[in-house]
């Protein structure tokens, strides 16, 4: 009778070892399923961040060329106007304010050689100088 009691609390003990197993083993499977969606999510959002990124920073460039570009437009309708119609007022020539600047800008970076250029030679190019430090 004892091994019979035994026998039976074997197989009693069996079946809750494996029930307890069956179920762990769910949320085992559960936990790994969500960290791979999680890890799939963060690789995701990461590589939004990064075309983010990169289409702010091309439409920066964009920007800066039609910037550029209108620059250049306005200087040549400026331009073209004074050209075209040179007996016309400045009052009724939109672009006099604007071309007054530019012409500004253009003889302020004519007229005169860079602050730094000192016109004469100096420093180790100096003809005196040079052929006593070699000698």
């Amino acid at each position: 009778m004892a091994w019979i009691n035994s026998l039976i609390f074997l197989v009693i003990g069996i079946a809750v070892g494996f029930f307890i197993a069956r179920m762990t083993t769910r949320d085992l499977k559960q936990q790994k399923n969500m960290k791979r969606e999680l890890e799939k999510s963060r690789y995701e959002l990461e590589q939004y961040r990064q075309e983010l990124v990169d289409h702010f920073a091309q439409s920066a460039e964009l920007l800066d060329t039609l910037s550029k570009d209108y620059n250049k437009l306005y200087q040549h309708m400026a331009k073209t106007s004074t050209d075209l119609m040179p007996n016309l007022p400045d009052q009724d020539n939109p672009f006099s304010k604007r071309l007054g600047k530019i012409t500004e800008v253009k003889a302020e970076t004519t007229s005169e050689p860079p602050r730094d250029y000192s016109g004469s030679a100096s420093g180790l190019l100096k003809s005196g100088e040079g052929s006593r430090a070699t000698s």
